[in-house]
């Protein structure tokens, strides 16, 4: 029986949807495992400030709970926008490509750098960080200083990453980089062997933890705060 992982890019940028589509494609698994990759109409051109972020959380919301055929899904952004309430929607795994990238760098490496598109990002990717309890790992994010739009595009996006990448790895002392950004879908390859270290494609490792999940049939758990007795919460 086939599963079904939708990839959501939740800005409006077909050309970013169709190179997460292009990365992921060698990871499907016919027979077993589909890939559909969708856009999300309502979204701005670039999710790339706070406002945003927070405009396409209800329409992932309603995207994901009007979907009847998927068996997980993926928000192919790095800010992770509208996840947790999404997770609320569904009672199917819903991953962040942010959460997902973050969580697997801490396996591959002592300390991760993050590439973002650019210096507003990285402000917001720290705050998430905080709140994951996880900045004493991270050494050093650096912006490309570059829009959504022009990473998709390919012209001078690579060159730039590899650029940033190794200061990174050589300034700040990464030892895994995370690509900051779904539009930089298909660049991992060809910056780790320029620099010799390990990068990794976020949206690529939410993937394929989205498909475990499917795999084995698990989902989020669903027992929120309130469900327990107050003073056993806030104890």
């Amino acid at each position: 029986m086939t599963s079904t992982i939708r990839v959501i890019n939740p800005n409006s940028n077909p050309a970013v949807t169709d190179g997460i589509a292009e990365a992921v494609a060698p990871l499907a698994r016919p027979g077993a495992i589909a890939i559909e990759c969708v856009t999300l109409a309502e979204g701005p051109f670039g999710v790339e400030n706070q406002a945003d972020m927070d405009s396409v959380a209800m329409p992932l919301r309603a995207l994901v709970a009007a979907d009847e055929a998927a068996d997980a899904f993926v928000i192919a952004c790095y800010s992770d926008p509208g996840l947790h309430v999404c997770r609320e929607a569904t009672l199917r795994p819903v991953f962040g490509i942010a959460e997902c990238g973050v969580l697997t760098a801490l396996a591959r490496g002592d300390r991760f750098g993050v590439l973002a598109i650019a210096a507003p990002s990285i402000r917001r990717h720290m705050r998430y960080l905080r709140q994951m309890s996880l900045v004493d790992r991270l050494a050093g994010e650096r912006a490309l200083d570059m829009s959504v739009a022009e990473t998709a595009s390919g012209e001078a996006t690579l060159e730039r990453m590899i650029a940033v990448g190794r200061e990174l790895v050589s300034a700040d002392g990464a030892d895994v980089l995370i690509m900051g950004c779904a539009g930089m879908a298909g660049y991992a390859r060809e910056i780790e062997e320029t620099l010799s270290v390990k990068v990794l494609d976020p949206a690529a490792v939410a993937l394929k933890l989205a498909e475990a999940m499917a795999d084995l049939g698990l989902t989020h758990s669903k027992a929120g705060l309130f469900a327990r007795p107050p003073e056993k919460v806030f104890k």
